[in-house]
């Protein structure tokens, strides 16, 4: 016996040793494996980037909801029933080759993102009413389910917009903060059920449309929640005289109308605040990014002008370099950006000029000490001339 179960036991460890050993191989193969196609990868790759492709998409989203909203006057379906069929091929087509096209570009990570999960999740739900139609018929009872949810189509729009994206992830970090709100909220309606149930749903004398149980108790509190038409039920439960009645709505409105919603709406504005701010921060370290990488460019055509320009001199002696300078300063336009690389940037520059400053406010400062004692010597001698035209006078009489 002992001998059959060390048998087992040593088979179950060389299959576990072999499937290991087989994982293993087809992990380093797979690693290892290059595609031979990275030309045609790169260049599909680049037109789902373009933002030609983007804005050809997001025109085919909206004109299918367009035509959705259509679709749903039977009148405009009935005469234009030959155009939504069409159009419906134009777009599921469309759609199709999206899909083809970003699973070829990189099929392993595109099943890592969520947004291109949710993709294959509408194609998935485009595809079900034909399947049922198929399958089971256009008189399927439950066919309407199907086509009323290919208005999820629009979704495909959350692909394509940043600021939407932001607020879902926004959406999302408040998942905690908003489970715990509404923990909260639905042990205070549970409370409050179980009390208006006792208060006002017995047989005698109280409430039984409202508060008759425990379903009816929370459905009403909903309305008291939302804050409407609690008016009405405020006057059934006055009709009949109930004790306590004001008081428990005035309690429980203030409660969870007021704090409980409130502190709901508070966290998702904050949330919302932050996202927006990383959204804006994303956005203009892009557009540095992208400022950088056309610098980078330009400065390294200005680079290959100028060797190029250099090799015309070692090529042609007669000419003088200053003159190949001057004829490369008539090929060059009002619009052409000039990259002053390691400039106005560098630390000797700056130091420089720091010190230039200091010169110049100390030169500003005795050029000022000098003004102010040239007007004092001229107001000093304004003061002693009419004492010498006096004194002159003075002397003109006595020689008289």
């Amino acid at each position: 016996m002992s001998q059959h179960f060390y048998h087992q036991d040593h088979a179950r460890i060389l299959s576990n040793s072999l499937l290991e050993n087989a994982s293993h191989m087809f992990y380093e193969k797979l690693w290892k494996f290059q595609r031979k196609d990275t030309q045609f990868q790169a260049f599909v790759k680049k037109v789902i980037m373009s933002h030609l492709f983007k804005i050809i998409m997001i025109s085919t989203i909206s004109m299918n909801a367009f035509f959705m909203v259509l679709w749903t006057d039977y009148k405009t379906r009935y005469n234009l029933f030959r155009l939504f069929e069409v159009s419906e091929l134009i777009f599921v087509s469309i759609y199709s080759s999206e899909f083809c096209m970003k699973l070829y570009v990189d099929p392993i990570s595109y099943w890592k993102d969520g947004y291109n999960l949710l993709d294959v999740v509408i194609i998935i739900i485009i595809f079900i009413p034909y399947s049922l139609r198929k399958i089971k018929g256009k008189h399927y009872p439950y066919l309407n389910i199907a086509d009323g949810v290919q208005s999820l189509r629009i979704l495909k729009l959350i692909t394509y917009s940043r600021g939407i994206r932001t607020l879902i992830t926004a959406m999302g970090q408040t998942a905690y903060t908003v489970a715990s709100v509404l923990i909260l909220f639905f042990v205070l309606m549970y409370i409050f059920a179980i009390l208006g149930f006792c208060l006002f749903g017995l047989p005698e004398g109280g409430d039984m449309n409202n508060w008759g149980n425990l379903a009816l108790a929370f459905f009403t509190l909903f309305s008291l929640a939302t804050v409407d038409g609690w008016t009405d039920l405020q006057e059934q439960l006055d009709a009949r005289n109930l004790i306590l009645s004001r008081s428990f709505t005035i309690i429980f409105i203030l409660l969870a109308s007021f704090v409980f919603l409130s502190m709901f709406v508070g966290v998702m504005i904050i949330h919302t605040e932050d996202s927006i701010k990383k959204f804006e921060r994303e956005l203009m370290l892009e557009r540095r990014m992208n400022l950088m990488e056309e610098k980078q460019v330009i400065l390294k055509r200005q680079q290959e002008e100028v060797s190029k320009l250099m090799q015309t001199q070692k090529d042609l002696d007669h000419k003088s370099f200053t003159e190949l300078v001057e004829k490369f300063k008539k090929t060059l336009r009002h619009t052409d950006p000039m990259v002053l690389d390691d400039f106005g940037t560098s630390l000797p520059f700056i130091d420089i000029y720091l010190s230039t400053l200091d010169n110049q406010d100390a030169t500003i400062h005795k050029l000022q000490e000098l003004y102010y004692e040239i007007v004092h010597v001229l107001s000093l001698m304004l003061e002693d001339l009419p004492q010498k035209k006096q004194s002159k006078s003075s002397e003109k009489v006595d020689e008289k």
